[in-house]
């Protein structure tokens, strides 16, 4: 922790910035180890040139805070107080200035927070958190190791439990019964079980749809462990498919690999999605690949990289990511296959090991 607020301040001293204060729950998370969603209430790690770090949180929070961070000051406010009246008398103002979340803040937190300390400038720094959180260390990669267990040893226990007329919502309930049976904090999203045509949403939203035979079944669900997240995807066959759906499946599996296969330090991103939609394109299913090829993972589900063909940058050592290319025909259903993928200095190690091969269920 120490040396990632080091980074904190090195910046504000190469920026001239008085104070930095930090609101994303996941980015006082990653420099504190302190983990909590305060909802609608004001929470930030707050940092002053000269003085040492805060962390001010909701009196709810404030015990849970001084046992995760014993050696960070913790300051507290309730629900009777107006928290940014509580930190303007923790803070020495002015503070001409500094830096925020602007993507995280509200218009009128940041107005407010700008108005009592004074500051004449306000600078966005949610990109140098970005930077500093997009290569992960061996810490955080020996945790979503454990995520990508848990979610993976999930599924290995659900799938004997499937069969022809349950309903998608049946198989939801199973596999996030095994994902706390197993010591995961919870999904790290709304777990999807899709069958037959609606396999072909991306997004979609499980249901009362019954399984049948000689359909899909996509699954895509993952799990929090520690504050880090996992993310996979499987797609099943139930009994016997016809030839037209393993075609597809055959297709995104060789995109999938595809792309594992453009890994390496140095490579663009954008080369990554190129080379899993060029093989589905060259397959005749172009049209039906609607969605980027893969997305970071760490604290949280979606952050940097975002790899799809207009990326900007390059592949770096420690950059954990999803290889997911998909084809969804809504008339007949869809395939997805998703890894979880780390950059290595030599290239890339695929740290999901759940089978990939077609496998038939139910």
């Amino acid at each position: 922790m120490q040396e990632r607020l080091e980074k904190l301040h090195a910046y504000m001293e190469s920026r001239k910035l008085n104070a930095l204060i930090i609101t994303h729950p996941k980015n006082v998370y990653y420099f504190t180890g302190f983990l909590t969603e305060p909802h609608e209430r004001f929470m930030g790690l707050v940092l002053v040139r000269g003085e040492s770090p805060f962390l001010f949180v909701p009196l709810l929070d404030g015990e849970k805070a001084r046992e995760a961070c014993p050696a960070i000051m913790i300051y507290t406010h309730d629900d009777s107080q107006d928290a940014l009246t509580v930190l303007q008398h923790l803070l020495p103002t002015p503070l001409s200035h500094i830096g925020v979340e602007k993507n995280h803040l509200t218009a009128k937190t940041y107005e407010a927070l700008v108005s009592i300390v004074q500051a004449t400038e306000a600078v966005d720094v949610g990109e140098l958190l970005c930077n500093i959180r997009v290569a992960k260390d061996a810490s955080e990669i020996a945790t979503i190791k454990r995520a990508i267990w848990v979610m993976e040893e999930s599924l290995r226990r659900t799938l004997p439990l499937i069969s022809v007329g349950m309903t998608e919502l049946d198989v939801v309930a199973e596999l996030e019964y095994q994902m706390k049976k197993l010591k995961a904090q919870g999904p790290s999203f709304s777990t999807i079980v899709l069958a037959g045509e609606k396999a072909a949403l991306p997004h979609g939203d499980p249901g009362d749809r019954v399984i049948a035979a000689g359909e899909v079944l996509l699954i895509d669900a993952g799990v929090y462990v520690d504050g880090y997240v996992s993310d996979l995807t499987r797609t099943f066959a139930v009994g016997q498919l016809g030839a037209e759906l393993l075609d597809m499946y055959d297709t995104v599996l060789q995109a999938n690999l595809a792309g594992i296969q453009a890994v390496r330090p140095g490579a663009l991103i954008a080369e990554v999605d190129l080379a899993a939609r060029a093989v589905i394109g060259d397959r005749g299913y172009g049209e039906f690949f609607i969605n980027r090829v893969g997305h970071g993972i760490g604290l949280e589900l979606h952050e940097a990289p975002y790899v799809h063909s207009q990326a900007a940058g390059e592949l770096i050592p420690g950059m954990v990511f999803t290889i997911e290319p998909g084809i969804y025909d809504t008339k007949i259903g869809g395939i997805r296959i998703e890894d979880n993928v780390l950059v290595t200095k030599d290239g890339v190690e695929v740290l999901t090991s759940f089978p990939k091969e077609l496998q038939i269920i139910g």
